[in-house]
């Protein structure tokens, strides 16, 4: 069972949301100092998933894939470190500024270059901009089946068998492979790489690729190639107003309040 997992690296999440800000006239998100890039929380149990179904086949090869500026090669090596096989990293300037579609772009070249696998695995959306799209894109270039928001995934004599999560419960279907599967937050806690894993996951080599080795038109990736255009990036500002009620019983300071919220027109 051979699996490529795509992840992405963030800003740590868990960091103080007071430590978040953005540079309006730039429209980039400014990284606060002392806070860790780290992999997206939905990748690393995509990377679960993959470690788990390798086992349930008992054999297969995992390879991790991430593009991003050198950082990104952290994430790469998080995977590595769980106990992923091989590290492919897309780096290069032309890459940078892009959206969703030439992020699918790319890597569905690179997964075409690495050899398509029984299944590749996302997270179900990356946890900084949230979109959620970019594992379905990549199986519609591919021209693959695709199951999204997974909390359990099996492996069944070369079949897939998956739960996913729906507004009113869950969903069990079955897909064959090759497959493109999205990992959601239910899946559970990804394993945490011991220390003489991650010293092993440093010894190993991370491939970096070009537009020029996956054969991309420059124009065809990154800002140049962009279909979304931002038009702003800010931090929404709460406002919130405060009006105590006055009355000299439960009572009254019922009707007052009815008065103010038909005033309103809430009621």
């Amino acid at each position: 069972m051979d699996a490529i997992v795509c992840v992405k690296q963030i800003l740590d999440p868990e960091m103080p949301a007071s430590a978040f800000k953005v540079d309006e006239a730039s429209m980039t998100i400014v990284t606060p100092p002392g806070v860790q890039q780290v992999i997206s929380p939905f990748d690393a149990q995509a990377v679960e998933a993959a470690l788990q179904l390798r086992d349930a086949a008992g054999a297969g090869t995992i390879s991790v894939l991430s593009l991003g500026p050198d950082s990104a090669r952290d994430a790469v090596k998080h995977g590595l470190a769980m106990g992923a096989d091989e590290g492919y990293h897309l780096n290069d300037p032309a890459f940078e500024d892009g959206d969703s579609w030439t992020t699918a772009l790319a890597l569905s070249k690179a997964i075409e270059k690495i050899g398509l696998p029984d299944v590749l695995l996302f997270g179900r959306q990356a946890a900084d901009w949230d979109y959620g799209v970019v594992g379905g894109m990549v199986a519609e270039l591919l021209d693959l089946p695709s199951v999204t928001v997974l909390r359990s995934v099996e492996w069944r004599d070369g079949k897939i068998g998956v739960s996913r999560v729906v507004s009113d419960g869950f969903e069990s279907v079955s897909t064959t492979t090759p497959c493109v599967l999205t990992i959601s937050n239910e899946f559970g806690d990804p394993r945490y790489p011991q220390l003489r894993q991650i010293m092993q996951a440093a010894k190993k080599d991370v491939t970096v690729w070009t537009p020029a080795d996956l054969g991309i038109d420059p124009s065809a990736i990154g800002a140049a190639g962009a279909r979304v255009k931002m038009e702003r990036l800010f931090v929404p500002k709460n406002e919130t107003q405060v009006e105590f009620i006055d009355g000299d019983s439960p009572a009254e300071k019922a009707q007052a309040l009815a008065r103010k919220l038909r005033e309103a027109k809430i009621i």
